[in-house]
């Protein structure tokens, strides 16, 4: 049978508790029963030192031993049934209370009380005036076995018996009580999460804290936003892609069906027109993929030794006539940088810059790729004059599926998210800084390669002709 979390958290408070309760109440008992014991020794001998000093006190009155005196003696001699003969200097018994009549009924009463048998003898010596005038045998009775002696005791083991089963169940209670305020937090995540499983996003933990439980609650309450804001923009990503592609698929099947039906002449014009929407269904897909691979970045990249120089010569030429297309002057300022990377995966992400950066730049803009060495990393910077990011809007720039407003042209909105999973499978960090009305700035910044590395990559040397290159500022 299963039991939960919070039943065995229960039990184990009790555990403890009882455990606590019977060791206390062993160790309560032990340092009773040893301290009870001394006690009634020390009465003994408090009572042993009163004899001897009435014995000292008869032998200086009466000028020696006199068993008349003596006999006055015979009650404390025989207190709680004991047995107890007087012996002079040379041995010998000169007076023993214990064998007349005075000794029989103190035994007799010992074995009505339970008393027991007597403990061992004890010689205690008499002195006066420095010098031992006799000495006095004594037995008593054993310490504790007396009737009233083992009832009080027992009164105690029972009070202490008592107190460890009303411990117990206090153990058991607060045990309860405890853990279903500890293990609340956990039904409330369990909870919260099973309704997320079944598809209600909109669940969320209440519980706060400061603790580890807290801390749980808050992160799962992050995760919850996190998919919901995910599928809400999954669900407008599904809806723009399938817009995206019903206009190509829309014109490519109206001048087919006209090119069919006659409607249409088959000129080059027409052709193009076709491969014009087929390679815009063909960069929707390449979209889709590249969202399905970037996961794997991190452990499909080919490192080697690269010179960064001419690979962004050679991405910025590719792109000269896009921008000149767009009436947006591309402009660079590259130093020679080394740095150990997959060189395609870079092409990729400064493509990816580049592209972002002439959607969002007006005609008449200005974009610049700049390549210099900040510390320990080598930074790449993609700036525009375009209308910049709104405030509220940069946090997420990097987030799937998430497109900001003023883009020129349609897209995806996946692009940064896979140009910064690239950099960071690199060990790097890819960062943006905008300001509204002046333009946008993209920062990649990737580990220089060690001292003495000769690239393995080096790309095109040339300059791109129809790209305005600023001289490099070293």
């Amino acid at each position: 049978m299963r039991r939960s979390y919070a039943f065995r958290l229960a039990a184990a408070f009790a555990g403890v508790g009882i455990a606590a309760a019977a060791l206390t109440a062993i160790l309560v008992n032990v340092a009773f029963g040893t301290r009870f014991t001394s006690y009634l020794e020390q009465q003994q001998q408090g009572h042993e030192q009163q004899l001897v000093k009435a014995l000292e006190e008869s032998y200086v009155r009466m000028g020696g031993w006199n068993l008349s005196d003596l006999k006055s003696l015979e009650s404390l001699a025989l207190m709680d049934g004991g047995a107890m003969r007087l012996l002079d200097t040379s041995g010998r018994t000169i007076w023993d209370p214990s064998t007349g009549a005075a000794g029989q009924m103190a035994e007799m009463h010992r074995r009505m009380m339970g008393g027991g048998s007597l403990g061992p003898e004890r010689a205690l010596p008499i002195e006066v005036n420095g010098s031992v005038v006799g000495t006095a045998i004594v037995r008593a009775p054993r310490a504790g076995v007396l009737p009233e002696d083992v009832a009080f005791r027992a009164s105690v083991n029972r009070l202490l018996l008592l107190g460890g089963i009303v411990a117990a169940l206090v153990a058991l209670g607060l045990g309860f009580v405890l853990a279903r305020r500890a293990t609340a937090p956990a039904r409330e995540l369990t909870r919260a999460a099973r309704a997320l499983a079944a598809g209600d996003r909109s669940e969320r933990v209440g519980f706060e804290s400061s603790d580890e439980l807290g801390e749980m609650a808050t992160a799962f309450n992050s995760m919850a936003d996190t998919i919901e804001e995910e599928d809400r923009l999954r669900r407008a990503f599904a809806a723009d892609v399938a817009h995206e592609l019903r206009t190509p698929l829309t014109i490519l099947r109206t001048q087919i069906e006209g090119i069919q039906d006659g409607v249409v002449e088959p000129t080059s014009a027409a052709f193009a027109s076709l491969h014009e929407e087929t390679l815009r269904l063909q960069r929707l897909v390449a979209d889709l993929e590249t969202l399905a691979s970037a996961d794997a970045a991190g452990f499909s990249l080919v490192r080697q030794t690269v010179n960064l120089r001419p690979l962004l010569e050679g991405v910025a030429q590719e792109f000269a006539g896009h921008y000149e297309a767009e009436e947006v002057l591309l402009s660079t300022d590259l130093a020679d940088v080394t740095v150990d990377a997959d060189p395609t995966r870079v092409q990729q992400v400064v493509a990816n810059l580049l592209s972002n950066a002439l959607k969002f730049t007006p005609a008449g803009g200005r974009v610049k790729l700049g390549l210099s060495v900040d510390g320990r990393d080598a930074a790449v910077e993609v700036s525009d004059t375009g209308p910049g990011i709104p405030q509220e809007e940069l946090p997420r720039v990097f987030d799937r599926f998430f497109r900001g407003h003023g883009a020129r042209a349609g897209g995806s909105g996946i692009g940064l998210t896979v140009a910064r999973e690239l950099v960071r499978a690199h060990g790097g960090e890819l960062a943006v800084s905008s300001e509204p009305g002046r333009g946008t700035t993209f920062t990649v910044r990737l580990p220089l390669a060690s001292p003495g590395e000769r690239p393995a990559f080096t790309g095109a040397s040339h300059r791109p002709a129809t790209v305005m290159v600023e001289r490099d500022r070293r």
